[in-house]
């Protein structure tokens, strides 16, 4: 039998048939969708674009926030032919039409909260008659704003209402159109495009990734292979839809294993959503979680921080508790001697009994069991604090371009500070910058082969030339494997420190190395451009620095510009740290009064940093660290950053 997600949907309609699917938080609580509603629902949308006239290998794109809709649009595109170009909802208006345009796109499924953005990129997107399908119940509200906008309301149509029509359709047996929705299932072959998933432009301007049915297929079964996953386990989705990890681990292993996926509440737009996420995790009461480090490092720094407030015993307790727990794992893989358990023994199991399992019912609810990490590289200390607290993060590696997940941390076999083992069905090579392959160890760029690698780049051949050569999918990533078979990701190639010799070196790995470290600072991004030395650029946790004012009876920007800097190097004498070769250790670093973040473009969707754009943003600091005057750390812009943040003398 092919192996295409058509399967996948027809084998969860049958075998979790009334078991929900997609539930969404309406007034009156979860709603759910069942595993055969979804399939219903997807057909009868199918039913309605043919009847439209799209066409095989038409594409539409797909952009709102997750709900049991968007799971339907998506599918329903698939059961009529087309292709799906799903879409993050931070774009802004000119980056949307720059992917409608590339993708060929007919049309558009969104939401209330993103319809005015798909209004103002209308004006320069190719297709005039680009096509809006309306997510959302309130249609009336859709049409009004179209109309105030003089945009003609017939080009949008409600989901429910092509819903309706196509149930019609499928249900008056002259018209054929459920012959039809089977013939196109039927043709379907496995290397049929599924998704244009584009990039997030971390290095430069995007391009469309072509993900396939056996793209997924394989993927989505070697995570369920690995995790060894049993059926009816439930996640609730923080993470963008849009992107291919949350397809693959979140929406198409959901159809293998009945998994029920729950959806953070969107209603009231961005502000509201981040609010509702705590109180619709308690809800779903998860088994497992999706996370990226961002939003677990905000977990944790949240925890930390009400301990530290409740102070005294409890504190004391907790923390004693958490630096034991830390002991008692050792790296998670290989079992810390007799003598290191039995120290951590009592501490530790103290504060489980006392604390732990109270602090992970409040922050996750009572049936969690792990998190999967993704999105960027998570650092040694997050991982080391959640499998203490008894919530461990199991983090792996993979991109878009490999459907997407490469390695895996897993409950029976995982390794703080690793990216995992590889997933079953493909096999990794570690490259020489010669091309032959690196011996075990030794640090190189990862490439893979297999099943899951994509088709390649959207109307990009030359792109997609450069990235996969003789079937080998070159990651442009860099790390090794280590003597137990776990691959260690240590930087983007792309984003390496380029020194006045040419030599090349990964910021990643410094970057790492300083931040598990030091709890006061929060971001950082070390830059070197043919420069004489590395410089960097840090965001600090403010809460925390002022914490530390407070706790040391600092008074001026100059000693705590001095006590930052001791900070920042703080990892040359910590034996948890990862080793940087003194060359390429940052000579200065520049304090920042505002983190990087979406608004400005310096994070992406998936909370990396985007290294270009920073550097056109703060080019004037990266300069400024090569001048006389800010070559050394304690200058007058961090003093004078530092007065006007804590209000120093």
């Amino acid at each position: 039998m092919k192996r295409t997600v058509f399967r996948m949907m027809e084998e969860a309609a049958r075998d979790w048939a009334d078991d929900p699917y997609a539930l969404r938080k309406t007034d009156s609580g979860y709603l759910p969708t069942s595993f055969a509603q979804a399939k219903e629902r997807s057909r009868a949308f199918a039913a309605w674009l043919v009847s439209q006239g799209y066409k095989k290998d038409h594409s539409m794109a797909v952009l709102g926030e997750g709900s049991p809709e968007w799971i339907c649009g998506e599918f329903g595109l698939m059961c009529a032919g087309l292709i799906s170009v799903p879409l993050s909802i931070k774009l802004l208006a000119e980056e949307l039409s720059f992917r409608l345009n590339h993708s060929d796109a007919k049309g558009i499924l969104t939401t209330h909260n993103q319809l005015e953005k798909v209004l103002a990129a209308l004006d320069n997107v190719d297709e005039k008659n680009l096509r809006i399908i309306y997510l959302d119940e309130d249609v009336d509200w859709a049409k009004e704003t179209m109309e105030k906008k003089g945009i003609p309301v017939e080009r949008l149509k409600g989901f429910a209402q092509a819903e309706t029509e196509g149930r019609a359709l499928l249900a008056d047996l002259p018209s054929g159109m459920s012959v039809k929705l089977d013939n196109i299932a039927e043709a379907t072959a496995e290397d049929d495009v599924v998704t244009i998933s584009y990039t997030s432009g971390t290095t430069g301007n995007p391009k469309g990734i072509m993900l396939s049915h056996l793209n997924y297929w394989v993927n989505c079964h070697d995570a369920i292979d690995l995790f060894q996953l049993p059926p009816h386990y439930k996640t609730i989705l923080v993470l963008p839809v849009d992107h291919s990890f949350t397809h693959t681990v979140g929406i198409y292993t959901a159809l293998v294993r009945g998994i029920a996926l729950y959806f953070v509440d969107s209603r009231g737009g961005g502000i509201a959503t981040l609010r509702n996420i705590p109180i619709n995790l308690k809800e779903a009461n998860p088994t497992f979680l999706l996370t990226v480090p961002a939003l677990s490092g905000n977990f944790m720094k949240k925890i930390i921080a009400t301990m530290e407030e409740k102070g005294g015993l409890i504190e004391k307790i907790f923390k004693s508790g958490i630096q034991a727990g830390i002991r008692w794992n050792g790296d998670g893989f290989h079992k810390p001697p007799f003598g290191v358990r039995a120290g951590a023994f009592f501490p530790y199991f103290l504060a489980k009994t006392i604390l732990f399992n109270t602090i992970k019912k409040k922050v996750f609810g009572d049936s969690i069991l792990f998190c999967v990490g993704g999105g960027a590289l998570l650092d040694l200390k997050q991982q080391e604090f959640f499998a203490a607290l008894g919530c461990p993060i199991y983090q792996g590696y993979g991109l878009t371009e490999a459907a997407p997940v490469i390695s895996a941390n897993v409950p029976s076999r995982h390794k703080f500070g690793s990216s995992g083992v590889l997933f079953p069905s493909l096999k990794c090579s570690i490259r020489l910058a010669d091309g032959s392959e690196a011996p075990q160890g030794m640090t190189g760029e990862i490439t893979i082969t297999g099943e899951n690698v994509m088709k390649g780049y959207y109307k990009n051949p030359e792109a997609t030339a450069e990235t996969i050569k003789d079937g080998r999918l070159y990651s442009g990533d860099r790390g090794y494997i280590d003597e137990d078979g776990f691959l260690y990701v240590v930087g983007r190639e792309k984003a390496l420190l380029i020194a006045e010799d040419g030599e090349k070196y990964s910021p990643e790995e410094i970057e790492e190395a300083i931040t598990t470290s030091t709890d006061l600072i929060d971001q950082i991004m070390v830059w070197c451009d043919h420069k004489k030395y590395s410089c960097a650029l840090v965001s600090l946790d403010q809460n925390k620095v002022q914490r530390f004012i407070t706790k040391n009876g600092i008074t001026s920007a100059e000693s705590l510009c001095t006590a930052l800097q001791e900070e920042f190097f703080a990892f040359k004498k910590d034996p948890k740290a990862k080793k940087v070769q003194s060359a390429w250790v940052p000579g200065v670093f520049q304090i920042l009064g505002t983190p990087f973040s979406e608004k400005d473009g310096t994070i992406n969707s998936t909370m990396k940093i985007v290294r270009y754009k920073v550097s056109e943003l703060y080019k004037d600091s990266l300069e400024y660290s090569y001048t006389k005057e800010g070559s050394q750390t304690l200058n007058p812009k961090n003093l004078a950053t530092l007065r006007e943040l804590f209000k120093l003398s």
